[in-house]
C-alpha cells in the first residue's frame, strides 16, 4: 500500500471520506458507483488517485478517456478489461463471443452493445470472485460512446458483486454523460483551503490581501492556484502577472489555464514542440510509435526539456500532466503543423495491425479531397460497425464524406454517414449529413435511402401521421428501382400509421395498404414478411375474411421462420410489432400472440438486443394478463422497465396501463393514465390516446362507475385506430346497458359483430356473446351467457371469464336466481381474488353479499411480499436454473442473482432451492376444460403454476 495521500488533498475531507467508505465496502463485498463532477482542474484526477492509491488488496483497473476526433468503438473498454483477458474464454458463449468481436479478436455479426456490457459484467464478476475490484475511468466524457454506454450498463446493473467503478467526468463537456448514476459535485476549495494550497507552493511569504486577490481570481480551482503561481515567487504575485501573461486572466477559468500552458509550450524549443504535437496528436501514447513518427520528420526524441517544463510524464507511455496541456499543445500548432504530423503518424503506423488508426491519421493529414484516404476511411466505418460500433462508423463515413472528390460517391457516402448517426442515437448529426447529401447527385437507391431516414427521424422525434407519407413515398421509391427493401419500407409505413392512430385519410393505415398493394415491389427475401405485408395489406382493403385468411397463412413462417444471423433476427423483430397488432386486434387470437411474444422475448435474449427486449416483455406481459396470471406480467413488466431505465429508453406505457386497470388500483391508474396522456400528446402518439378509451372502460366498469366507463369507451371507440377499437366496443356495450342507453349499446354490438365476424376464434366468439346478452332476456340470455362462458375458456381468456361469471351472477341474481347466482359469482370472486384484480373483486363481494352469501377475508400469503424481481428469479430457480443461465436471462450478474435468493428464502420462510417450487404462490388457473382446435395446446396459465417465466420457442 502506498503512503495515503490525503495530506496532499488541501481541503478534500469529504470527498476523502466518501471514497474510504466506498473502498471499505468493497472490500466487505459490497458494489457501489461514485462519479465525481466538476470543472477542468477541480480535482477530480486526483481524487481517482487517492482511490488508487487507497485501494489495498484490491485489483484496480483503468480507462482514461482522451479528446480526439477519431473515435475507436470499444477501444476503452479493451483498455480497462486488459488485466482479465485471460478469463475471456471461460464466459458463456454468446458473452464470449460478442467481447471478442467487440474487441477486433474474432470476425461475426456485429454484437449488441448490451450483450457485451453483458460480458463485461460477468467478466469483473468472476474476477472479483478472487479478489475485490475497483474500477477507475478518468474523463469519462471522452471515452468512446460505445465504451461509455457499455460502462454505464454495467454500472446500472451491480448491486451484489464486489466490484466498485469511481468515474471522472468534466463539466460542461460530460453533462450528459453517465446521468442518474450516484454522484458527487467537486466545488473549488474555500478561501481558506485554497490559501494553504497556494502558500505551500509560492516561494517566500504571500501577503494576505495579496493571497485573497489571487485566491478569488482562481474560483479555488486547484490546477489553477498550481499553474499561475509556478515558477512565480511572492514578489511577482504582488505586483501583479506581467503583461505577457495578462491575455490569461481574460476568458473561462479552463481557458485561461490552456494559455498559461500555451505560452509555456511556446517557449520550448521547435523540435520540442513537434514532439509534443505528435503526442497530442495520437492519443494512444504510444512510445515506440511517437519514435518512429519523430524519425519520419527528422527529429530526435528527447521528452526531458517537457518533462522539466511540467508538461507530460513518460513512464513507459507518454501522458500529458493535465489533458489541458494536450489541448494547448493541438490547438497552439497551425494547421500545416499538424497535418504533417498526422502524415508521419499515419506512415508510421502499421497498416495490418492498426488499418483504422492509420486511416484516420492519412485523413487528417489530407489538405483537400482524396478518394485514396476516402476509401480507406469507409473500409475502417465497415470494420467499426462489424464490431458494433455505430457512433464510431458514422464519424468514419463522415470524413470520407468530406474528402470524396467525385459527387456522385461523396452523395453515397454522406447518405450512409446519415444512417449510421441515426443508429447510433444522433438525429441532429444525422439531419447534417442528410442536408449534404441533398447537395450532391444521388442514385434513384440513395434518394430512396434519403426519403426513408427523414421519415425516420421525424417519427423519432413525434409519432404523429406526418411521417407515414413520407415513409409511403420513400417505399415507393425503392419499389421503382426493385429493391427489396420497398415491401420491409411499406410495413414499417403502416406500422407509423398504428402509432399515429389513423386508420383512414391520406395518411391512415389503409391508405398505406393501398400504396403497398399497388406497388409490385419485390419479394423482400424474408417469406414472412412478405406473407405478413400481404396479411395485413388484405386486412386493410379487401376487409376481414380475405385479410385474416393471409394472415394467418403467415402465422407458421412467422412463429418458425430460420433466423439465420442477427440482421434477420433483428428485422424479424422489427416486424413483429405489426403481426402483433393484427392477430391482438383483428384475429383476436391470444394463441398466436403467446406464440409471437415468446418468441420475441427469446430471440432478443439469444441475441443480446437489450433495445428490442422490454416492447417484447411488454407484448408478453399483456398475454399473462388475458391469462389472469398477473403477478407474472408484472414480472415482465417490471424487467422491461428495468432494461429501458439501464439503456436509456423510455418505458413502454401500454402493458402497465392495462394491468392498472385490472388490478383496479384507482389512484396508481389514475396517474399512470395522465403521465402516458401528457407523453402522447406530446410525441402524437395518438394510438395511446385511443389506448386510454379501452383502459378507462375497464377501470371504470371494474369500479362500477359506468357513466365513467361510457364517456371513456366511447372515446376508445370514436378514436380512428387500428388497434384497440374491438376491445372498447366490449367495454362500451357493458357500461350503456348499466346506464340504460341501449341504443347506444346496440349499435356498438352490431359494430361488434361485424369486427369479430371473420375472427373466428373464442374470444372473439365470447365478447359477441356476452354482449349480446346483456341486451337479451330470458332463456335467450341465459344461453348466450353460457355459450361466453364456454368460447372464453375455450380461448383461454382467464379475465373475461372471470367477468362473464360476474356478470351471469349479476343477472341470475336481479332474475331471482340466488343459489344460480351465487355459484356463479364464487367463481368469479375466486378467480378475482386469485388475479388480484381487486376492482371486479369487490365489485363481485357486494353481489355476493346481496344474494346473502358470507364473503371470507383474503388471506396474504407469503409470496406476495416478494419484489417482481425476486419472484421471477424465484419461479426462475424453481425450474432449475443455475445462477449463471438466470444471470444471462435477466442480464444480471450470478452474484446478484444469489444476493436476491437469499432475500427470497428469508420471505418465504425457507433455506434451500428445493423448497421454492411449494413455497411459490401462483394464481389459480381457469377452471375450464381444453377443447376444440385452440385446446389442443395446454393453457399457459396453468403452465405458469409450475414454471411462470417465459416457455422457450415451441
Amino acid at each position: 500500500m502506498t503512503a495515503s495521500p490525503r495530506l496532499d488533498l488541501v481541503g478534500r475531507h469529504r470527498e476523502c471520506a466518501a471514497l474510504d467508505e466506498l473502498l471499505v465496502a468493497l472490500r466487505a463485498g459490497e458494489s457501489r458507483v461514485l462519479v465525481f463532477r466538476g470543472e477542468a482542474g477541480i480535482g477530480k484526477s486526483v481524487l481517482l488517485e487517492y482511490a488508487v492509491a487507497q485501494a489495498s488488496q484490491v485489483t484496480v483497473t483503468r480507462a482514461q478517456g482522451v479528446e480526439a476526433d477519431m473515435e475507436l468503438p470499444y477501444a476503452s473498454l479493451h483498455q480497462l478489461c486488459a488485466p482479465f483477458m485471460d478469463q475471456v474464454e471461460g464466459l458463456p458463449g454468446p458473452q464470449r463471443d460478442a467481447l471478442r468481436v467487440a474487441f477486433g479478436m474474432a470476425a461475426g455479426d456485429p454484437p449488441d452493445r448490451f450483450l457485451v456490457g453483458l460480458a463485461v459484467l460477468t467478466l469483473l464478476t468472476r474476477a472479483s470472485e478472487t479478489r475485490s475490484v475497483l474500477v477507475v475511468v478518468d474523463d469519462a466524457q471522452w471515452l468512446d460512446q460505445v465504451s461509455l454506454q457499455t460502462l454505464e450498463f454495467v454500472a446500472r446493473r451491480l448491486l451484489a458483486e464486489a466490484v466498485t467503478m469511481v468515474f471522472a467526468v468534466r463539466d460542461p463537456e460530460g453533462q450528459a454523460a453517465l446521468v442518474g448514476l450516484p454522484e458527487m459535485r467537486i466545488d473549488g476549495l474555500d478561501a481558506a483551503a485554497a490559501a494553504e494550497l497556494l502558500g505551500a507552493t509560492v516561494g517566500g511569504r504571500l501577503e494576505k490581501r495579496v493571497r485573497d486577490r489571487f485566491v478569488a481570481e482562481m474560483h479555488g480551482n486547484p490546477l489553477a492556484l498550481l499553474e499561475f503561481s509556478r515558477g512565480r515567487s511572492a514578489a511577482e504575485l504582488a505586483y501583479g502577472l506581467d503583461s505577457s501573461a495578462y491575455s490569461s486572466t481574460q476568458g473561462t477559468l479552463s481557458s485561461r489555464v490552456e494559455r498559461d500552458f500555451a505560452d509555456r509550450i511556446g517557449s520550448l524549443p521547435a523540435p520540442i514542440r513537434t514532439l509534443l504535437l505528435i503526442a497530442a496528436a495520437e492519443p494512444v501514447g504510444d512510445a515506440a510509435l511517437l519514435v518512429r513518427a519523430a524519425a519520419a520528420l527528422e527529429i530526435t526524441p528527447d521528452v526531458e526539456p517537457a518533462k522539466a517544463a511540467g508538461l507530460i510524464d513518460f513512464r513507459g507511455a507518454i501522458r500529458f500532466r493535465h489533458p489541458l496541456v494536450r489541448s494547448a499543445v493541438y490547438h497552439q500548432a497551425d494547421p500545416e503543423e499538424r497535418r504533417a504530423v498526422h502524415r508521419a503518424l499515419a506512415a508510421a503506423t502499421d497498416p495490418a495491425a492498426d488499418p483504422d488508426r492509420r486511416a484516420w491519421h492519412a485523413a487528417q493529414a489530407a489538405s483537400g479531397p482524396d478518394e485514396d484516404v476516402a476509401a480507406g476511411l469507409e473500409q475502417a466505418a465497415d470494420r467499426a460497425r462489424q464490431r458494433g460500433g455505430i457512433a464510431a462508423e458514422a464519424v468514419l463515413l463522415e470524413r470520407a464524406a468530406q474528402l470524396t472528390p467525385d459527387a456522385w460517391a461523396r452523395g453515397r457516402r454522406a447518405v450512409a454517414a446519415a444512417e449510421a448517426h441515426f443508429s447510433a442515437a444522433a438525429p441532429d448529426r444525422a439531419t447534417e449529413q442528410a442536408t449534404l447529401a441533398e447537395l450532391c447527385p444521388l442514385s434513384l437507391l440513395d434518394r430512396a435511402r434519403l426519403a426513408r431516414l427523414r421519415a425516420r427521424i421525424l417519427f423519432a422525434r413525434s409519432r404523429s401521421d406526418e411521417a407515414a407519407p413520407l415513409l409511403l413515398d420513400a417505399a415507393a421509391q425503392f419499389a421503382a428501382v426493385q429493391s427489396p427493401l420497398a415491401r420491409e419500407t411499406y410495413l414499417e409505413a403502416i406500422s407509423a400509421t398504428i402509432f399515429a392512430g389513423r386508420l383512414h385519410g391520406p395518411t391512415g393505415a389503409r391508405a398505406a395498404a393501398v400504396a403497398a398493394r399497388a406497388s409490385g415491389a419485390p419479394p423482400s427475401g424474408s417469406q414472412a414478411a412478405d406473407l405478413l405485408l400481404d396479411g395485413v395489406a388484405a386486412l386493410l382493403t379487401d376487409g376481414y375474411d380475405t385479410g385474416l385468411t393471409a394472415l394467418r397463412g403467415a402465422l407458421e413462417l412467422l412463429a418458425n421462420e430460420e433466423l439465420p444471423t442477427r440482421e434477420a433476427t433483428m428485422r424479424w423483430l422489427l416486424l413483429a410489432p405489426v403481426a402483433l397488432e393484427a392477430f391482438i386486434h383483428y384475429a383476436w387470437d391470444l394463441r398466436a400472440w403467446d406464440i409471437l411474444a415468446t418468441r420475441a422475448v427469446r430471440l432478443a435474449r439469444d441475441v443480446g438486443a437489450l433495445g428490442a427486449l422490454p416492447p417484447a416483455l411488454i407484448y408478453a406481459g399483456g398475454v399473462h394478463i388475458h391469462y389472469g396470471d398477473f403477478a407474472e406480467a408484472a414480472r415482465m413488466i417490471d424487467e422491461a422497465d428495468a432494461i429501458a431505465a439501464a439503456t436509456g429508453h423510455a418505458p413502454h406505457k401500454y402493458a402497465t396501463l392495462v394491468l392498472a386497470a385490472w388490478r383496479g388500483d384507482t389512484d396508481v391508474a389514475s396517474g399512470i393514465i395522465e403521465d402516458a396522456r401528457a407523453s402522447a400528446v406530446e410525441r402524437g402518439e395518438v394510438s395511446l390516446l385511443g389506448a386510454m378509451g379501452y383502459i378507462q372502460g375497464v377501470l371504470f366498469n371494474g369500479l362500477a362507475r359506468y357513466e365513467e366507463a361510457l364517456v371513456a369507451a366511447r372515446s376508445g371507440i370514436e378514436h380512428d385506430g387500428f388497434n384497440f377499437t374491438g376491445l372498447s366496443l366490449v367495454e362500451h356495450v357493458e357500461a350503456a346497458t348499466r346506464c340504460g342507453k341501449l341504443d347506444q349499446a346496440r349499435a356498438s354490438l352490431a359494430r361488434l359483430v361485424e369486427l369479430t365476424r371473420a375472427a373466428d376464434s373464442g374470444w372473439a366468439r365470447g365478447a359477441c356473446a356476452r354482449s349480446q346478452a346483456l341486451l337479451a332476456d330470458g332463456d335467450e340470455a341465459d344461453s348466450l351467457y353460457r355459450t361466453a362462458l364456454e368460447e372464453f375458456g375455450r380461448g383461454r381468456v382467464a379475465v373475461e371469464v372471470a367477468r362473464t361469471h360476474l356478470l351471469y351472477g349479476e343477472w341470475l341474481r336481479r332474475s331471482r336466481r340466488p343459489s344460480l347466482a351465487r355459484e356463479h359469482l364464487r367463481a368469479a370472486y375466486e378467480m378475482f381474488d386469485g388475479m388480484r384484480a381487486n376492482a371486479f373483486a369487490e365489485r363481485t363481494r357486494r353481489e355476493l353479499i346481496a344474494t346473502g352469501e358470507h364473503v371470507r377475508t383474503r388471506v396474504t400469503k407469503l409470496a406476495a411480499d416478494l419484489t417482481p424481481q425476486e419472484s421471477q428469479i424465484a419461479t426462475l430457480a424453481a425450474d432449475g436454473m443455475t445462477n449463471a443461465k438466470i444471470g444471462a436471462e435477466l442480464f444480471i450478474s450470478p452474484h446478484t442473482v444469489e444476493w436476491h435468493l437469499r432475500k427470497v428464502y428469508t420471505k418465504l420462510g425457507i433455506n434451500s432451492r428445493r423448497a421454492l417450487p411449494e413455497a411459490l404462490v401462483t394464481a389459480p388457473a381457469v377452471d375450464t376444460k381444453e377443447r376444440g382446435s385452440e385446446g389442443t395446446r395446454q393453457s399457459r396459465h396453468e403452465r405458469s403454476l409450475r414454471s411462470p417465466r417465459t416457455p422457450r420457442p415451441r
